[in-house]
């Protein structure tokens, strides 16, 4: 390590030190709850835990390759506990108890949907993955196309995804921070901002999975505690908690049923569709296929991966009715105007001091913290790879970057990211955060994944048509996105939704596919016949492993 970095560390370690004491003094004049040490130390401790790790990482992260995938060393378990870490975010901890916890059995269309997305990437994605790409999913969507235009779109696919997965987590974290520390809320989402570019800047995707690794087994052991408390007050007879949750819950018996969150069949299947397919076309969970030596270890992942998650979902609704009953009945959680301090995200970390006291809710409180910043570090460092390799070393420089100069490339974009999390993270203030994340997997599954799934299975798949077919379900993913009641009223202002529906997938993942197959089949040109021929030696290397150890691409 530099003394640049030492000297960046320091810094880092001083601002978390200075933010530490300045919550004594601002608690009071801002009538949160009393300063919560054992929180603020826990939070610390795990701060400056992680940056040892990241100035162990930064030692072992030489060049471009060790940068974007640990170098292909990590176990199929090892990664299988990363991509869990990677995918509970706070959106996941945070956004769904909070769901929960505000319409009941409606939350769970977000545990259901993020979990069966899984096995599309199970069967149809990880082994190929592994056996065609190297650092990015553009090295595998344009493994037998023209490489320029496939890549600048999967770097702009790439980016949007980020950014609105970014806004979901800053929200999160800047909540959060803003509870424990008594700090206005855009000063806690740049703290994060900053830590974040510490851990990926030095550490690459070494340090980031094995914070994600400690962070999956801590939240895992928490949300395990908290659930296991909630059920010990009911004998453990979940029915006895649904019961008392329905009494108390000023919706009664909507709580149950189907109906709060989503109320036409429409926006229902929409929404289930960004939430399942959006999983297999997140390009930070897809990063983490190039992490493991083989196609047997990125099966292994899944599977593993799998496990953990769903076991976690099941946590999440119990944390949520948990919090119902033992959270919206007591007045030390609520502000004055009777909302919960810290806003709905916060359920879980108030049940977390409910069930285990201030002990406790320090532990899940950093475990949270954990979750954002493991999960920012992977966004930030999938949206860093397609500026440096996908545009920069394949479209500028034409697959002959150097290494150190790619790496530069790299961290400039990193930082470029993170100020661009910290702007939308304060827009975006208000915002459910499991909702947010929901129109990420929206554009995912609109934008990378079709042309991913058709690059991948169909052999007519041509240039023209992945290009025009992606930039179409991108476009179109965003702007009704821009114009639905999530952004057009919430943020924005405006007192009617252009667009009707809650989430914009069943249009743009349809008018994706569509593109894909239309631009492809009307395709004549020589270049059509090129990727129509290399189908076959694609099709051998995907299936079989052969040749996957050199570098993708003609």
């Amino acid at each position: 390590m530099t003394t640049f970095q030492r000297g960046l560390c320091a810094l880092t370690l001083c601002a978390v030190a200075g933010t530490v004491w300045a919550a004594g003094g601002d608690l009071g004049q801002m009538q949160k709850q009393p300063t919560n040490w054992t929180a603020i130390s826990m939070f610390a401790a795990f701060v400056v835990f992680t940056l040892f790790i990241t100035k162990w990482a930064a030692s072992k992260t030489k060049s471009a390759a060790e940068f974007y995938t640990a170098g292909g060393g990590i176990t199929g378990f090892q990664n299988g506990l990363a991509i869990a870490g990677d995918y509970m975010s706070a959106a996941s901890f945070l956004g769904i108890s909070a769901a929960v916890y505000l319409n009941g059995y409606d939350g769970l269309i977000y545990s259901i949907g993020f979990l069966v997305g899984w096995p599309v990437i199970t069967f149809l994605m990880a082994e190929r993955l592994r056996n065609l790409g190297r650092f990015t999913f553009a090295d595998v969507a344009a493994y037998r196309f023209q490489q320029t235009p496939i890549r600048v779109f999967a770097a702009s696919g790439t980016l949007v995804v980020v950014a609105f997965y970014l806004i979901a987590q800053m929200v999160g974290a800047g909540q959060l921070i803003k509870l424990l520390f008594g700090l206005e809320y855009w000063v806690a989402v740049v703290i994060v901002g900053s830590l974040m570019m510490v851990y990926v800047l030095f550490g690459g995707m070494t340090a980031t999975t094995w914070v994600q690794i400690i962070k999956a087994g801590l939240l895992l052991a928490g949300a395990s505690f908290m659930a296991f408390m909630v059920l010990a007050q009911f004998r453990f007879n979940p029915e006895a908690l649904f019961a008392k949750a329905v009494e108390i819950h000023a919706k009664k018996d909507a709580i149950m049923g189907p109906g709060a969150f989503i109320k036409d069949p429409i926006s229902a299947i929409s929404f289930g569709m960004a939430l399942m397919f959006g999983t297999a076309g997140l390009p930070h969970i897809l990063m983490r296929f190039f992490t493991v030596p083989s196609a047997k270890e990125a099966r292994k992942s899944v599977f593993w991966a799998t496990t953990w998650i769903a076991y976690f979902y099941l946590l999440t609704f119990i944390i949520g009715f948990g919090a119902i009953v033992l959270v919206s009945t007591n007045p030390v959680y609520k502000d004055a105007l009777g909302g919960l301090l810290g806003g709905n995200n916060m359920a879980a970390i108030h049940l977390a001091n409910a069930v285990g006291g201030n002990v406790f809710l320090g532990f899940i409180s950093a475990v949270a913290f954990a979750t954002i910043l493991a999960v920012v570090a992977g966004l930030t460092l999938s949206g860093a790879s397609a500026v440096s390799h996908d545009l920069y070393a394949t479209v500028f420089k034409k697959g002959h970057a150097a290494s150190d100069k790619e790496l530069a490339v790299s961290r400039i974009t990193t930082v470029a990211l993170g100020i661009v999390a910290v702007i939308l993270g304060i827009a975006f203030e208000k915002q459910n955060i499991a909702f947010m994340v929901s129109l990420a997997f929206a554009i995912a599954a609109s934008a990378t994944f079709p042309v991913l799934f058709m690059a991948v299975l169909w052999k007519d798949c041509t240039t023209r048509g992945a290009t025009i077919g992606g930039f179409l379900g991108l476009i179109t993913a965003v702007g009704l996105t821009l114009v639905s009641k999530s952004v057009w009223v919430d943020v924005l202002g405006h007192k009617d939704a252009i667009f009707p529906y809650t989430s914009p997938a069943l249009f743009s993942m349809t008018a994706g596919f569509a593109g894909i197959w239309l631009f492809s089949i009307l395709d004549r040109s020589e270049r059509a016949r090129i990727d129509r021929a290399g189908y076959a030696a694609q099709k051998v290397r995907s299936e079989t492993g052969i040749g996957a150890s050199g570098a993708s691409g003609h």
